[in-house]
């Protein structure tokens, strides 16, 4: 990388942190951030087994606030946004009036009329504008917070217990948040993650970072980079956006359809019906390579389709992935063929997820 790409790259608040612990720094959605410290098999297993801490800060937020909030995100978001109690979160996405994906969110109900979106880093520019093109209708104020948040993940069987023991106060439960005191810095703690394990994300001022950080490394969290992360997530079947979502693709072909409740009236609700009710030609699904071999995205699946996500999974011990197959590939237990690189490799489309952690 050119000193000149390096100086354009965003930093977390944790950057000397990473770089104190050696950790492997990579471009990623226009941020430098870690892929990896002492490895990404090794990261990946504590997670699995014990506690691992994520630096997310490269992630955005948007805040939503004032007496037409809930109206508002009713009509932008995919959820029935009624159902997210005070301190309450939800799944859902972001639509285009033909039902392409702009992005998957998380939104944190933190008050009667104030709500805090959570966004993919290289969407979130895009998400942001989105929003407040359409805030004009709506007594509300839609407002970039993404300088006020550093954002930590603490993932892991061990993950509450450690939160606990710094924290003056239990984290919540999934789906919920709390404001709390951890390591003496004012937190959100969320019951959100990316895993597939239980745990927590935390909220938190940049400048109290460090001192969080420092404290899980210190309580026995293993720093984690967004390599283990990926494999983590896909042993999850979790999809990401730019690979597995995108503005091309609707939600239900994605297999997003259960978050999405189109009797609310949301943007691309026509659309996401129609592909729902008449169905669609290709939908996303998980695989497992039978034998060597790992699929990787753009690899193309014989009689149509592409993978769009393709790692090894350090648990079960193969390839897997998220591919695009025809509908009538789709069902759990039919055999695929995937090209990679010019040899084919025989796979089996499974059922979601290919790895149950104990937070799925």
């Amino acid at each position: 990388m050119s000193s000149t790409a390096e100086t354009s790259l965003r930093r977390t608040a944790l950057h000397e942190r990473h770089v104190a612990a050696g950790a492997k720094l990579v471009p990623f959605a226009g941020w430098e951030m870690p892929v990896q410290y002492a490895g990404i098999r090794a990261e990946h297993v504590a997670v699995r087994r014990d506690v691992g801490v994520f630096d997310v800060s490269h992630m955005g937020q948007v805040e939503t606030r004032g007496p037409q909030a809930l109206a508002f995100l009713q009509r932008m978001l995919s959820g029935d946004v009624r159902r997210i109690p005070e301190g309450g979160a939800q799944y859902g996405v972001l639509c285009r009036e033909d039902g392409g994906v702009l992005d998957d969110i998380i939104t944190y109900r933190m008050g009667e009329f104030e709500f805090l979106t959570v966004t993919n880093a290289a969407r979130h520019a895009k998400d942001l504008a989105w929003l407040q093109a359409h805030a004009a209708e709506f007594d509300v104020d839609v407002i970039d917070k993404s300088h006020c948040f550093a954002m930590l993940a603490v993932q892991g069987p061990r993950a509450r217990a450690l939160t606990r023991s710094l924290a003056d106060g239990p984290p919540p439960i999934r789906r919920r948040c709390a404001e709390r005191t951890l390591a003496g810095a004012a937190v959100t703690i969320c019951g959100t993650g990316y895993t597939g394990e239980d745990g927590v994300e935390l909220l938190v001022d940049p400048g109290d970072a460090t001192r969080v950080w420092d404290a899980l490394i210190a309580a026995g969290a293993s720093p984690v980079g967004l390599g283990a992360r990926d494999t983590l997530r896909l042993e999850a079947c979790f999809p990401l956006y730019g690979n597995d979502l995108s503005e091309e693709r609707n939600p239900v072909e994605a297999g997003l359809g259960a978050c999405c409740r189109e009797a609310t009236g949301f943007i691309g609700a026509e659309a996401v019906a129609a592909a729902r009710r008449d169905g669609t030609a290709e939908r996303l699904v998980p695989f497992a390579i039978a034998g060597r071999g790992i699929a990787r995205p753009g690899n193309p699946v014989t009689g149509g389709g592409v993978v769009t996500s393709g790692t090894y999974s350090p648990c079960l011990g193969r390839g897997i992935g998220l591919a695009y197959v025809s509908s009538e590939l789709a069902e759990p237990g039919t055999e695929i063929e995937i090209d990679v690189r010019g040899s084919r490799r025989s796979a089996t489309v499974e059922r979601k997820p290919l790895y149950r952690g104990k937070g799925s």
